[in-house]
């Protein structure tokens, strides 16, 4: 039997685009999904992450509870341990667990921007 080489952005993209007020967008060059213009998911491209690695807006405790009970699958990186998302292996995740997770993280940030405007952090 194959060895399953696991899930991609394909995946994530075409899972991601069902949910309402979704669209694809670029992030400092990487794939993503943003609902009403606020990303949600992204390809973490930042040195400290793993390679195919999904970046998923969360708050922190449910971060923390994620990578606490399965830490083989979640994970944060130096880069990324201030802002409230959770890195995903998609190599080690299941395509239901997958759907579950963007849903999540679309109601996460459609909630927390419903009455924010869009804006640009500063550096």
């Amino acid at each position: 039997m194959k060895a399953k080489a696991g899930l991609t952005f394909d995946a994530v993209r075409e899972i991601g685009l069902k949910l309402p007020s979704t669209e694809q967008g670029t992030a400092w060059g990487s794939p993503c999904l943003k609902v009403d213009g606020h990303m949600f998911c992204a390809m973490a491209i930042n040195k400290s992450a793993e390679p195919n690695s999904l970046g998923l807006h969360c708050d922190f405790a449910t971060r923390d509870a994620m990578i606490e009970e399965q830490p083989e699958i979640y994970y944060t990186a130096s880069h990324y341990e201030n802002y409230p998302c959770v890195l995903v292996r998609l190599s080690r995740v299941k395509r239901d667990v997958l759907e579950d997770l963007l849903r999540m993280s679309h109601k996460f940030v459609s909630t927390q921007t419903k009455s924010k405007p869009k804006r640009r952090r500063r550096t």
